[in-house]
């Protein structure tokens, strides 16, 4: 389950994210969250430091998602 864990966060996280619908957002950043949280299931039991950095990593991905998603407010 890790290993696949594992593969699919490396494929989310070189995932581009250019020329991205609204609906293909919404999923990645939902996508995000799903395997922040598996993660962090398996990080509890194991304690593994590359474990929380790949955590960060997929955190920073999504908040640049979501951040795009609320789009700039106009001054």
């Amino acid at each position: 389950m890790t290993k696949d864990l594992l593969e699919s966060a490396h494929e989310f996280e070189n995932m581009t994210l250019s020329r991205m619908s609204t609906s293909d957002r919404v999923a990645a950043s939902r996508e995000a969250k799903r395997l922040i949280l598996a993660i962090n299931e398996v990080y509890k039991k194991t304690k593994d430091n590359k474990l929380m950095d790949l955590m960060k990593r997929l955190t920073e991905k999504k908040r640049k998602i979501e951040k795009r998603l609320k789009g700039n407010p106009l001054t």
